[in-house]
């Protein structure tokens, strides 16, 4: 029997229909960021379970994956392998549905996008600390430790890395993919605010209440900002910054002024 080269079977692309986009955004999402924030939702129920406040926990961001100092290099930077491929799922295929990336989501590279992305990250890192802190006071906040890593050589470059993932994923996925796709489903602007604000915020329920009003904040105003300007680097650029002074902050502070917990 004769088996004919792949190439050489027909297929016909299939168009997009409203539910087809639906189940896109469905799958997409319970492989990556929408799963994360079903764990985080059950993490926080646990933490409340609890016999102790959850102001008197401590949850942690970047931790240690193994004994043994290189294979936790590895472990790490397969994290943040797995985070950048995240973001690029969700690019790939609004390029495969036809979307003019570059003009939708302003995808090329421009230096003009670093300074709008250094003032948004002031403009939302800034006050997010107030709000983590004042959360954690009044007991709705876990005490967050962003960077429990070990004090080895490769812990600050690997520290920037992950930032820098947790912009490239979080921004290309849930504002430049889910945006984009809702706009093509025409949900209303505060729909396609809303939906996307609050997915933000639900991956961060782990760290408490305040964690994520904070987000949810933080993802209106970022799909504002891109609504406005189509240019998605700038909201990388912010995210990782943001998150690059917390990871290296964190144990260069903790334990040194009184007013971080």
């Amino acid at each position: 029997m004769r088996v004919h080269p792949e190439t050489e079977l027909p297929a016909t692309p299939r168009p997009y229909t409203r539910a087809s986009i639906w189940f896109e955004i469905a799958l997409v999402f319970t492989v990556t960021l929408g799963m994360s924030g079903l764990r985080s939702l059950i993490s926080l129920i646990d933490s409340l379970l609890a016999p102790t406040p959850i102001a008197s926990q401590t949850v942690t961001i970047v931790a240690p994956q193994a004994k043994a100092g290189l294979l936790d290099l590895i472990k790490q930077l397969l994290s943040v392998a797995s985070g950048i491929a995240w973001g690029a799922l969700g690019i790939y295929l609004l390029w495969r549905a036809g979307v003019n990336i570059r003009e939708r989501l302003g995808t090329d590279w421009r230096w003009r996008d670093i300074g709008p992305g250094i003032g948004l990250a002031a403009l939302i890192g800034i006050p997010g600390i107030g709000l983590y802190l004042v959360a954690h006071a009044v007991g709705m906040n876990l005490a967050v430790a962003p960077s429990v890593l070990n004090d080895t050589w490769w812990r600050v470059p690997v520290l920037v890395l992950a930032a820098i993932q947790n912009g490239f994923a979080e921004e290309f996925l849930v504002v430049g993919y889910l945006v984009t796709r809702l706009q093509q489903l025409r949900l209303p602007i505060w729909g396609i605010l809303l939906f996307s604000s609050v997915l933000r915020g639900s991956y961060h329920l782990y760290q408490g209440f305040g964690g994520f009003i904070g987000n949810v904040v933080m993802g209106l105003v970022f799909a504002l900002v891109f609504l406005r300007w189509r240019r998605i680097w700038v909201l990388v650029i912010a995210h990782s910054l943001i998150d690059t002074v917390t990871f290296i902050g964190y144990p260069l502070l903790h334990g040194h002024v009184s007013w971080l917990p």
